[in-house]
């Protein structure tokens, strides 16, 4: 029996030595996968000020149609007035026979 625990001893050792050897990285590796995170930051940094300069430019058009369309409504206003005007001046006419 004490072959035994001593078999699993030295493979519970090799376990650990070999998982703790494939833990380490090297510097070049690091960088290199920083390298790649930062050039996706970077294509999507772009994509967003892409979207924020879109999204400006829309809210502009937006505004300006609502300027667009209170003038309409004012020049609306200004016609009903008018014409409720000239009805009560036709109604107040006898008409022809």
């Amino acid at each position: 029996m004490p072959s035994f625990g001593k078999s699993i001893g030295t493979a519970g050792m090799v376990v650990l030595g070999g998982l703790s050897l494939s833990a380490c990285a090297t510097t070049k590796y690091v960088d290199e996968q920083i390298a790649g995170v930062n050039s996706r930051i970077s294509a999507l940094e772009a994509k967003v000020q892409q979207v924020d300069a879109t999204a400006q430019s829309a809210n502009s058009a937006a505004q300006a149609a609502g300027a667009s369309a209170q003038q309409a409504n004012q020049r609306i206003d200004q016609l009903t007035s008018r014409v409720d005007s000239i009805e009560q001046q036709l109604a107040a006419k006898r008409p022809r026979n």
